[in-house]
């Protein structure tokens, strides 16, 4: 799999695509996995990005309950709007607006197979964390290759995601080679940018899960009040074995450190509480205490913002409806394109 790590050793203008699932308001894991990054990258002009609310993929799972879905599309903007995306430099826009998607999805489910789909590692793991066996809903099942078609339409050469998706791109980019092979020189192959923070290629949860879930009840939320980040924090799991103050600690595999690493700009403080930490003779509540400062000054002026544009809820929906406009144009012109390939862009005329 072919990355970047860094932004800037892109040389010409690229399209980005990006986004994320509606099931709920965004955390801490989002912010340093994947918001912070589309900071930077709507910054530079040679950057064009694109950011999917990926309402039908949430489907996939939550077929059942889809007002969640539909509430959670406005917390979703919310969030973006609240870290500083700016719909003046970016396209943000619907999932399900977008009605050439669907259609790019069923030409690409003809170019990969069952077996392939099934041997997908991260397709696996999601299956198992949500106790899917025989019932997988098909939907959810192909949710990779609808994840090609949201890559492709909007001819993206770069998607920022985490280290557990890069399974997921590998397989648009299996998609790409395989339909070019066939009907010729069409599509885009997208490259993976991670996360350039170490710690932010997977956030653990406040419990000590390997990973942040709105699943897990693990989350710091963006939108989380002050005093709700403080019991949070202070409740988090540390290095099980660092029982008294003088126990020498662990900070490695420490969620406490781990969000320090992430989060706090003073790295010489950071160090030396590593280094503290490692010898003994530093408390668990001493450093959630400077863990909960960082934070706190890091997401108040987030929350400031959000509260600000939850009060401009018709400024909200001219986002989003800009942001079809474009995105729509976008991926009509992308499936042209790939039914002129494929042979079948028919046009009937009336003869006079």
């Amino acid at each position: 799999m072919l990355e970047i790590n860094n932004h800037k050793d892109i040389i010409n203008k690229v399209n980005i695509l990006t986004g994320d699932r509606p099931t709920g308001k965004l955390h801490l894991g989002h912010y340093i996995g994947s918001l912070k990054r589309r900071l930077e990258l709507q910054e530079d002009d040679k950057n064009n990005m694109y950011i999917m609310i990926a309402d039908i993929q949430a489907l996939t799972d939550n077929f059942n309950n889809p007002s969640k879905i539909k509430d959670s599309v406005l917390e979703i903007i919310l969030d973006y709007l609240a870290v500083g995306l700016d719909p003046y430099k970016i396209t943000i826009f619907i999932q399900s607006q977008i009605s050439a998607l669907a259609e790019l999805t069923i030409y690409y489910m003809n170019l990969v197979s069952v077996a392939r789909v099934q041997r997908n590692p991260t397709l696996k793991e999601e299956i198992k964390q949500k106790g899917f066996t025989d019932s997988i809903p098909v939907g959810f099942f192909c949710y990779p290759i609808s994840q090609a078609a949201d890559i492709t339409a909007f001819n993206a050469s770069i998607v920022p995601v985490g280290e557990d998706q890069l399974p997921m791109l590998e397989q648009t980019r299996e998609i790409v080679r395989t339909f070019n092979s066939i009907y010729g020189d069409t599509l885009v192959e997208p490259i993976a940018l991670l996360p350039s923070n170490r710690a932010g290629n997977r956030l653990p949860g406040t419990d000590g899960k390997s990973k942040m879930s709105k699943s897990f009840d693990n989350c710091i939320y963006l939108s989380d009040e002050s005093d709700e980040i403080t019991k949070k924090v202070m409740s988090m799991y540390t290095d099980p074995n660092h029982l008294k103050i003088d126990d020498p600690g662990e900070v490695e595999n420490n969620p406490v450190f781990i969000y320090l690493d992430a989060f706090c700009t003073d790295r010489k403080t950071f160090k030396d509480m590593c280094e503290h930490y490692k010898k003994g003779g530093l408390g668990d509540i001493k450093v959630k205490k400077y863990l909960n400062d960082v934070l706190q000054e890091e997401l108040a002026p987030i929350r400031k913002r959000r509260n600000e544009y939850k009060e401009n809820i018709d400024y909200i929906y001219s986002v989003l409806k800009n942001g079809y406009e474009f995105a729509n144009q976008t991926a009509n012109k992308t499936l042209e394109g790939v039914k002129n390939a494929i042979g079948i862009d028919f046009s009937f005329k009336e003869k006079n």
